[in-house]
Order: C-alpha cells, then sequence, then structure tokens
C-alpha cells in the first residue's frame, strides 16, 4: 500500500523537474538552465533532480521530447482570432501562435543555443527532425493542401520557417500590428500557390 504514494511523489517530482526545466528555458535559456537551477526552480534537492536525471544532457533532452509534443499539440488544440473566412491566415496564426508561450520559447532559445553549441546540437537535431516532419505533415492537413502537388511540400517547408520567424521576432519586440501584417502578407501568397487551400475551395 506504501508503495504507489511514494510511486506517486517520485512522478510528481520527476513532472515538477521537467515543468521548471521548460520554464528556465524559456525565461533564462540554456546556459542558465542547471541542475542546480533547475532542482531550485522546482522546490526539490540537487539530490533528488540527480536521481531522477543524472546529468544535465539527460534532463534537456527530456525536456526537448516534452516541448516537441507541446507545439505540436498546441498547434492542434489552440484557438485563433482570426475570422473564419480567411482559413488559410487563421492556421499561419496558429502556427505563429506556438513560438509565444512558454513551451514556444523554450524551444526558440534551444533551438538557437543548439546553432553554436555542438553537444546541444547533437540532443537536439534528431527531435528536431521527428518534429520537423511531424509539423509538415499536420500543416499539410490543416490547410487542406494536396501533398501530390510538387509545390506543396516546399510551401510547407517555407511557411514553418515563416511562422518560426516571426514567433522568434516576437520575443524580441511586441509589434502585434506588424506580426498580424506579416502573417496577412504571407497568407496571402501562400493562398494563391497551387495546391494550397484546395480544400477551403480556394
Amino acid at each position: 500500500m506504501g508503495r504507489e504514494p511514494q510511486q506517486d511523489r517520485s512522478r510528481a517530482t520527476r513532472e515538477s523537474l521537467l515543468d521548471a526545466t521548460i520554464e528556465s528555458l524559456a525565461e533564462v535559456g540554456w546556459h542558465g538552465t542547471t541542475v542546480v537551477a533547475v532542482a531550485a526552480r522546482a522546490g526539490v534537492s540537487r539530490g533528488a533532480a540527480q536521481h531522477h536525471f543524472v546529468s544535465r544532457d539527460a534532463l534537456v533532452r527530456e525536456a526537448v521530447e516534452r516541448v516537441a509534443d507541446g507545439l505540436g499539440d498546441r498547434l492542434r488544440t489552440r484557438a485563433v482570432e482570426e475570422p473564419d473566412d480567411n482559413p488559410v491566415l487563421d492556421v499561419l496564426t496558429r502556427l505563429a501562435d506556438v513560438w509565444t508561450d512558454v513551451v514556444g520559447r523554450a524551444a526558440l532559445n534551444l533551438w538557437v543555443a543548439a546553432a553554436s553549441d555542438p553537444t546541444l546540437r547533437a540532443l537536439v537535431d534528431p527531435i528536431e527532425r521527428r518534429f520537423r516532419h511531424e509539423m509538415e505533415e499536420l500543416t499539410i492537413e490543416l490547410l487542406r493542401a494536396d501533398p501530390s502537388q510538387p509545390e506543396v511540400q516546399a510551401s510547407v517547408r517555407l511557411t514553418l520557417d515563416v511562422a518560426r520567424g516571426i514567433g522568434l521576432g516576437a520575443a524580441v519586440r511586441q509589434d502585434l500590428q506588424q506580426r498580424k501584417a506579416d502573417l496577412a502578407q504571407w497568407a496571402a501568397i501562400l493562398g494563391s500557390m497551387p495546391g494550397i487551400g484546395s480544400g477551403f475551395g480556394l
């Protein structure tokens, strides 16, 4: 009988450490996210943190997995404010919005840090490739695009890069009107491309 509560506590500690890691990555980035700092943020001892994750790499690897999963979940479920009469813009708004909350900011900080840190890049690269593939498939579905069209795959990849870039811009400058204008401009370009939005009757 005593085993289940102990397992529950252990699971809760692990979850707290992962949540604290994502918060830390979002707020102070990769270099400020140490096991000691994460343990303090989670309210657990360093020893308890190291019991669950023997190194920062182990902790961050699992946190990166959770970030990638969280971004996909947010894209599927996030409500949008744009009107339904512009479905392509709706999708682009959702793509950009996933980068603006704590999970998105953590991902952006990781991706940027990985560009100049070979150790982190080795952790991020395989997850990024899997995440990228999943996001491409989901974006094609959301755009009701025709993947048999040769231009569609390239257009979707470019759209994901545009959305990530707009999300990164939003992290450093709070210019909502410019962000909306950028999204609207790309939505107009994207909506005119062959095979994009055909399921919307565009």
